[in-house]
Parts: C-alpha cells; sequence; structure tokens
C-alpha cells in the first residue's frame, strides 16, 4: 500500500513529540513513518515549529464581513453598517473597495483573501539591516553564540534600535532560511554544530547544564557499598567530551 504525505494529524504529532524531546528515531517508529519522511518533514523549518496562526482582534472577522455583506444587499451605506458592527467607517470602506465593490463584494471570499494575504512572508530583521547582518555573521564566524552576540549588541549598540536582534531570531534566521538573511553555512560555528534546532527545554536526557534527568545520587547508595568493605561492587562514570567524543570507566570498589 503506497502512503501519500504526512496527513494534518501526523504533522502536529510530530511536533508535539519533538517539542517534547523525542528523536527523530522514535518518532518515526511510533508514526510507522520511513525516517527520512520524518526528517525532510522536520528538517525543512530548521527544526523550529511553526508558530500557530491566530487571527488578530484588529483584523475583521468573517461575522464581522457576513455583517457587511448584509448591510450591502440592503444599500446601507459604509458609515452606517461602520456603526453597527462598532468599526470606522474607513475600515469598511476600505474593506469593500478592496474586495470587488458593492456589487461584488462576498464575505467568504473576501475572509479567505485576507487570510491567505496575511500569510504572505515578512522580511527578516537581519535581511533588512546589512549592517546588523554583517555584525552577526562575524561574531558567529569567531564561534560566539547567539546569546552572546545580543547581549554585545545591547551593550555597544544600545541607543540603536536597528542594531538590536534577539538570540532566537539569530537562531531563526541561521536554521530556516529566507532570501538576504543568515547564511546556512554559519551554523558551522555554532558550539553544537547541529543541522537542526533543539526547542528549549526539549533535550531527552538533561535537564539545565549537564544534568542527567532521574539519576539516583551517589550519596545513595547502601553503606557496604560506601565503605568498600564488600568486594564485586563496581564504580563507572561516563564523561561526554567535545565533539561527540564520550569515554567510561569503570573500576571494582575494593
Amino acid at each position: 500500500m503506497v502512503r501519500l504525505g504526512l496527513t494534518a494529524e501526523e504533522k502536529t504529532e510530530i511536533w508535539r513529540r519533538y517539542r517534547g524531546g523525542a528523536s527523530l528515531r522514535a518518532i518515526h517508529q511510533a508514526l510507522g513513518r520511513a525516517g527520512r519522511t520524518v526528517w525532510g518533514f522536520v528538517a525543512s523549518t530548521g527544526g523550529i515549529p511553526p508558530v500557530e496562526r491566530t487571527r488578530s482582534p484588529l483584523r475583521l472577522s468573517l461575522a464581522e464581513r457576513e455583517e457587511i455583506s448584509r448591510g450591502l444587499v440592503a444599500d446601507e451605506s459604509c458609515r452606517a453598517i461602520a456603526r453597527r458592527i462598532g468599526r470606522a467607517a474607513s475600515t469598511v470602506s476600505r474593506e469593500v473597495t478592496g474586495h470587488g465593490g458593492r456589487l461584488q463584494y462576498r464575505a467568504c471570499d473576501a475572509d479567505r483573501a485576507a487570510w491567505q494575504y496575511a500569510r504572505r512572508p515578512k522580511p527578516a530583521k537581519l535581511a533588512l539591516h546589512p549592517q546588523l547582518r554583517a555584525l552577526v555573521a562575524a561574531k558567529l564566524k569567531r564561534r560566539w553564540s547567539p546569546q552572546q552576540i545580543a547581549g554585545w549588541l545591547r551593550v555597544e549598540h544600545g541607543d540603536d534600535p536597528e542594531l538590536q536582534v534577539s538570540h532566537e531570531t539569530i537562531y531563526t534566521s541561521l536554521f530556516v532560511q529566507s532570501r538576504g538573511a543568515l547564511k546556512r553555512e554559519l551554523t558551522a560555528y555554532l558550539r553544537s554544530r547541529r543541522a537542526l534546532r533543539r526547542p528549549r527545554g526539549s533535550r531527552p536526557y538533561y535537564h539545565g547544564s549537564g544534568k542527567l534527568r532521574d539519576t539516583i545520587n551517589i550519596s545513595e547508595r547502601p553503606a557496604e557499598v560506601a565503605d568498600r568493605a564488600v568486594p564485586g561492587h563496581w564504580e563507572g562514570d561516563l564523561v561526554l567530551g567535545s565533539g561527540g567524543s564520550h569515554r567510561g570507566t569503570s573500576v571494582t570498589g575494593t
């Protein structure tokens, strides 16, 4: 049986598990999907879950557009319609003019068009400000972290809002490519060197800075082990080094 692309439910489940710290291997096994399918989906946004879209209260709702449509059918003026729905007359006038005029205005079509128009990609700040982009790129090449860069900009250029950027914006520009922003090659200078951005707090085995979850402290070992009176007990340790290196040691307690 040939399976088509990911369903909306599967996409939601992938992001839910990914935010929770599950590995891509665990996700594709749980969903019964090919690893390359899940990887490709997550990699398409650089590992950054998309923000759920919501309608701004400043924008006209579908119900308001339906009221506008009914008012036009009743030959009401834009000013009268605006008073009834609690909007400015200029807002109603622009709405009608921009979606076919009084004779061709349709509430559903206007609402759908407005929703699609709002989805257009917005230019990234780093793409709009070349000086800021150059400063960030130079610091990344010196292996500064995005957090360090954002903090340095606040100190050195605190009086210039065009030279301010958050560390999350830097990460987003690196992992979610947009025209004119930071080049993906700069991810090689990140200390983690990972190809995908992991949501904060989603690391599966660690909590905080180098702390393992759900561990048993060495102080909780039995007394006969602590005083090394009984032979046969072993002590083990694992050291995680830079560049993905690991070293384990195991010695007898007597």
